[in-house]
């Protein structure tokens, strides 16, 4: 039997709360970190996502950025595909 390790989900709203304590603590996210009991390093992720503009609910966040990022992922996507189907065309050619 194994062991999953549950991962803990936060809401946006809770993600840009805990981004926005960072100053309140005068930018230390170690403490903010143990204040709140969430992983220091799960703190700094969100932090840069919100320098980034990727983090809803804090005043850096761009909509706009976040529609291109998910259009490029798509793309991406669509390309991989077609590059796939290419491939195995040209195999059979």
């Amino acid at each position: 039997m194994t062991m999953t390790k549950k991962v803990r989900t936060y809401s946006d709203e809770f993600k840009a709360e805990a981004v926005k304590k960072i100053a309140d603590n005068n930018g230390n996210v170690s403490a903010t970190a143990k204040q709140l009991g969430i992983a220091m390093q799960t703190l700094s992720n969100w932090q840069n996502k919100a320098n980034q503009g990727k983090l809803v609910g804090t005043e850096q966040y761009n909509p706009d950025l976040m529609s291109a990022l998910k259009e490029i992922k798509q793309l991406k996507r669509q390309l991989k595909v077609a590059e796939e189907e290419r491939e195995i065309l040209n195999e059979e050619g």
